[in-house]
């Protein structure tokens, strides 16, 4: 099944060159929240993060409606991001606030026992708790737009959505996984081909300073032009992956969509006096 939406979700991408907007958005604003980040801090950087957040879902939320009607353009894209827009941020802020009190129940419980200070204990429980629910509540954006969906309605239904179909799902996520996997490994030879002058001098680190090495450290070995074209490397990752993810993910969801109402419409009916099977 997995493959098969793959292909499905590649000649829509050939077919309808608008998917691509929203990977050309998602690029610049990941790029451009890198150098702000770089040149400016943490205190700027966390605050555009939101307003990008907020600007990338009207364009993915516009995607999910031009593959439900297999056509449209930007201005379609835009309508129906405007449209569909609360309809997806509403779950989405559910998820996120059930994700938060999760941490915040694992730091109360873990501070009560007084093994708050062991923060790999704290995280690996944390993760723990919260893969399952963004598991579960994965298709709740498709499921708004795709099947008009309210805010519990479009939870509820991707939780059995996932639920009834649980190896199909590990099967798409390993596809995903792959896609990822691979498309940043070839990204990251790029990069350091790029900077291979200046990440030289890490190759004569010996254990220690590489076990002390940092993150500031690395950006002072890269430089601003390293800072700048770690930048369009982020922008061409992004414009790869996240039209090729939200389309695989659209065209998954519709297939187990189609597949749930078979099996519903097949299951719901009545026998007569005579034994006899009738649909409803």
């Amino acid at each position: 099944m997995t493959i098969t939406e793959l292909k499905e979700a590649i000649i829509l991408l050939k077919r309808i060159p608008s998917l691509w907007i929203p990977g050309i958005v998602g690029g610049i604003l990941t790029a451009a929240l890198w150098v702000t980040l770089n040149l400016s801090g943490t205190f700027f950087a966390t605050r555009l993060l939101v307003i990008f957040g907020l600007v990338l879902l009207l364009f993915t939320t516009g995607m999910l409606v031009i593959i439900r009607d297999n056509e449209g353009d930007l201005r379609t894209m835009l309508a129906g991001g405007i449209r569909y827009y609360f309809r997806v941020l509403l779950p989405q802020l559910i998820i996120l606030f059930g994700v938060m009190l999760i941490f915040t129940l694992v730091m109360v419980t873990f501070g009560l026992i007084g093994a708050s200070s062991d923060i790999s204990m704290v995280t690996a429980l944390t993760f723990g708790f919260m893969i399952p629910i963004l598991l579960l509540t994965f298709f709740y954006d498709t499921a708004a737009v795709f099947e008009e969906r309210k805010v519990f309605e479009s939870i509820r239904r991707s939780i059995q959505l996932v639920m009834t179909h649980i190896n199909e799902m590990i099967a798409f996520l390993f596809v995903c996984a792959a896609f990822i996997i691979g498309i940043t490994f070839m990204l990251m030879i790029i990069w350091e081909a790029f900077l291979y002058n200046n990440l030289e001098p890490i190759t004569r680190y010996n254990e220690t300073q590489l076990q002390t090495f940092t993150p500031d450290q690395l950006m002072a070995l890269i430089g601003p032009g390293g800072i700048w074209i770690t930048a369009i490397i982020l922008f061409i990752g992004v414009f790869l992956l996240l039209p090729l993810l939200y389309t695989y993910k659209a065209c998954f969801f519709r297939k187990l969509a189609r597949g749930a109402a078979v099996i519903q419409q097949q299951t719901t009916g009545e026998y007569d006096s005579k034994g006899r099977w009738f649909k409803y």
